[in-house]
């Protein structure tokens, strides 16, 4: 008998409408890029604290995050790093007025994010980023399901091996062409 497997989820055909969290506690600064974003087809939701959006992101699952550096209760860098760990799925993107030149380092490698923008940022350059962020987002989760689906048919291959010996062993010839029986 051969066991059941799961089915790999199915990638959806539906488009479906990108989500950022904003985090900066400038108020003006929320609104500017909920206006810019939304008008650019996203849907954004902003928050002035980081603690705020370290609790909604539970519900809310964003393709990106991106975030202010200097905040009075949490820096940029320490609340991408919360977000790196506990939403690893996401496209971590900085803004900020104050650019240091190791604190773009950290930001990279403490925070591993994909992009280190100051203010007052270009529009242009923020969309590029966040399309070419977008996109290695979806290369990365499209690697993740091949691969899972690479296990699963590895596993399904194991268990037919295991029933019938011998059944997906390859004969190759001396140039590693696969040698067919019959005529």
């Amino acid at each position: 008998m051969t066991p059941k497997f799961p089915e790999v989820e199915k990638p959806m055909n539906e488009p479906r409408q990108r989500t950022i969290v904003v985090v900066d506690d400038e108020e003006q600064i929320l609104r500017a890029l909920k206006r810019s974003l939304t008008r650019d087809g996203y849907q954004v939701f902003p928050f002035a604290r980081p603690a705020d959006a370290l609790a909604a992101l539970k519900e809310l699952h964003p393709d990106v995050v991106l975030s202010d550096h200097l905040m009075p209760e949490m820096t940029g860098l320490e609340f991408l790093k919360v977000v790196r760990n506990r939403a690893p799925d996401t496209c971590r993107i900085m803004l900020t007025g104050h650019a240091e030149m190791q604190t773009a380092i950290d930001a990279i490698n403490v925070g591993e994010i994909y992009r280190f923008l100051l203010k007052p940022w270009d529009d242009v350059e923020l969309s590029v980023a966040l399309t070419l962020g977008l996109e290695r987002l979806d290369l990365e989760r499209e690697n993740r399901k091949l691969a899972a689906m690479v296990r699963l048919q590895q596993m399904r291959l194991d268990a037919l091996d295991h029933e019938y010996p011998g059944l997906t062993l390859v004969r190759r010839d001396d140039e590693g062409a696969i040698l067919l029986d019959g005529p």
